[in-house]
């Protein structure tokens, strides 16, 4: 994700594992503009070099480590065919409420970031973002061709007008709990 491809020997990958719970952790607890990067490597017990030879900046690096938390709490819905797409959607979106519970601030500080550096904007934007656009899209696609969303609702906007509520409840530190998804959910399906 960090973009960078380090030339000679290979990463050391428990000096990355070390950095990201390090990292996550300070944000979690300081808040992102109170963290700075001589703390985050003095705790995480590594050079400063060992930082940059896998992240161009702060933002990357805590990005990375709030995607692999994402991927935990909010992977990819199964497709295993046992449960409609409007439960799975409501399941989906939950765990994201739920983890945005967690990372919240740190996201709201990421995407202040992402405003004041085009690259991290690009960064945040394929990296973050889109993949899970493409999620909820590729959900609603299948609740089209399995017959439970009407092959007449404009796909690419719904899965647009979902994000946009739990952005801008996200934004404005509004509330994100399970009654917002079912509510989300009834519009979508409705």
């Amino acid at each position: 994700m960090s973009g960078k491809r380090p030339s000679g020997r290979p990463a050391n990958q428990d000096a990355s594992a070390a950095l990201k719970t390090v990292a996550l952790r300070l944000v979690r607890e300081l808040g992102y503009d109170k963290v700075s990067v001589s703390a985050i490597i003095e705790q995480a017990g590594v050079a400063r070099q060992t930082l940059y030879n896998r992240w161009n900046t702060k933002a990357d690096l805590v990005l990375e480590a709030v995607f692999e938390q994402t991927n935990t709490y909010a992977a990819e819905p199964s497709w295993d065919g046992a449960e409609d797409c409007r439960t799975l959607l409501e399941d989906f979106l939950i765990r994201i409420f739920e983890h945005l519970r967690i990372d919240g601030d740190t996201l709201r500080a990421l995407i202040a970031a992402s405003q004041q550096d085009a690259k991290f904007h690009r960064s945040f934007h394929a990296n973050f973002v889109l993949p899970r656009e493409q999620m909820i899209t590729a959900l609603l696609h299948r609740a089209q061709d399995r017959g439970e969303l009407s092959p007449g609702r404009n796909v690419e906007v719904l899965s647009t007008l979902i994000h946009g509520a739990f952005w801008y409840r996200l934004l404005s530190r509004g509330v994100l709990d399970a009654g917002f998804a079912k509510e989300i959910v009834a519009e979508t399906f409705a």
